[in-house]
């Protein structure tokens, strides 16, 4: 019987953002926003240490779907995926690349994306060019949660390569769209399930705005309304179509040979709790690129455990491709490496590092053991992550050796990919945009 992976991309999430990773309140008192998710963890796994391959969206994504350093493709360097002065095709996904859901789909799995796809749009670019058999969802960084629309204002939701409309709130819509996969699966044939939530990213808006939406619309900006309470609430949505997957699992009979893993694309912004970490979405400390990380596989994972191997979120892709019995292809070898020896040994902590770069802020940064490299605004600094998780003693002067080791490191690493083009800028996709003044 083949094993069947779901896997869950939140987008913007923060650290501390569940209920299991320490989810406060205005007040400072725990605060329920994710009960299922709490579940999932008691029934399966809790990784401590799961960082994502980026601190922005699209380059995690890049990682995500090839299993390998979003910095070898254009596409994967930074954001936006445009050319220079918006003159250039868009730097997407090319279809000719091996993906996750190609490797899989060609060894007889149903695969299917319900939600955010963000690696080019179309023609040129697609889910189901890019190894999806099924695609329900938007192309672009973020739509309304209401009118379905991108920040130009045009309609963005698809059913595979055709625009199609739904009434309602958008993590509903998405999950209505998992569930129903989930239902037309049976145990004959191993499945992949992307599904790519838009919460809680911005617009900040729940369930009961629908009234509220284009009266916000006109002039919209990033820095718009929003509470802790709207942002809490807005897990509260996603968390409970989380559940409803689960319970469709369930209910087929599919639990214990389905592998669900549940993450973000990077780490958390405005309303976010990154708790114990500082920094946020688009920054190399801890808290824009060490995310909440949850898997549950029954069949082949202990429940109630907590992981501490430091991975990254291209290690999933390895992790899914080894447990389907599926290689890698020749021309594109894995960066990623399987996680399945910590499913058995929580403690598995196999000797490697894990590196990222950015232009914004002139950020490079390299993780070897315990230890930090970073290097932000010009200026260098390391860190014992082992007693400083909050990144604030400098031991640079202390450990003058181990500072040109991890700082040579990381230039080996870097001279290995190609270099980020001068075109490539980090860009928060609503910024200085705005949205429909239509529900429809």
């Amino acid at each position: 019987m083949a094993t069947n992976f779901i896997f869950i991309l939140a987008d913007d999430l923060g650290y501390a953002d569940l209920g299991c990773t320490g989810a406060r309140d205005a007040q400072g008192k725990a605060a329920n926003t994710s009960p299922r998710l709490d579940r999932m963890a008691a029934e399966g796994m809790r990784f401590t240490q799961g960082y994502s391959n980026s601190s922005v969206c699209s380059p995690t994504r890049f990682a995500l779907i090839t299993g390998r350093w979003q910095y070898r493709l254009r596409g994967g360097a930074e954001e936006p995926l445009s050319g220079p002065a918006g003159g250039d095709k868009v730097h997407g996904l090319p279809p000719t690349h091996p993906t996750l859901p190609s490797l899989l789909h060609e060894a007889g799995y149903a695969t299917a994306l319900v939600g955010k796809w963000h690696l080019g749009p179309a023609p040129d670019f697609g889910p189901l060019k890019s190894g999806y058999g099924e695609f329900f969802g938007y192309h672009s960084g973020g739509i309304d949660y209401f009118s379905h629309r991108n920040p130009r204002g045009k309609h963005d939701l698809w059913q595979g390569d055709d625009p199609v409309h739904r009434e309602g709130y958008l993590t509903d819509v998405l999950s209505d769209a998992a569930v129903d996969f989930v239902n037309r699966q049976n145990a004959d044939k191993g499945f992949l399930l992307s599904l790519h939530y838009s919460a809680p990213h911005w617009p900040w808006l729940t369930r009961d705005d629908a009234t509220l939406s284009p009266q916000l619309a006109p002039g919209l900006k990033h820095t718009d309304g929003g509470s802790l309470v709207t942002y809490q609430r807005m897990i509260h949505h996603m968390d409970e179509g989380i559940g409803r997957v689960l319970d469709a699992l369930e209910a087929k009979g599919l639990a214990d040979d389905t592998l669900v893993v549940f993450t973000s694309d990077n780490g958390g912004e405005r309303f976010s709790n990154n708790w114990p970490f500082v920094g946020e979405k688009m920054d190399l400390l801890e808290g824009g690129i060490r995310v909440p990380l949850i898997a549950r596989w029954p069949r082949g994972m202990r429940s109630g455990s907590v992981c501490t191997t430091p991975n990254l979120t291209m290690d999933w892709t390895a992790t899914m491709l080894a447990l389907a019995g599926v290689g890698e292809a020749p021309d594109y070898p894995l960066d990623g490496i399987s996680l399945l020896p910590a499913f058995k040994d929580p403690l598995w902590n196999p000797s490697r590092d894990l590196a990222w770069r950015m232009t914004h802020r002139q950020q490079r940064a390299l993780r070897r053991g315990d230890w930090k490299y970073l290097a932000m605004d010009g200026h260098e600094y390391l860190f014992n992550l082992a007693e400083d998780e909050r990144e604030r003693a400098n031991r640079a002067e202390r450990e003058p050796g181990r500072m040109v080791e991890l700082r040579e490191a990381w230039r080996l690493w870097n001279e290995h990919l190609p270099s980020i083009p001068g075109d490539a800028q980090v860009h928060l996709a609503f910024d200085e945009s705005v949205l429909p003044k239509s529900t429809h």
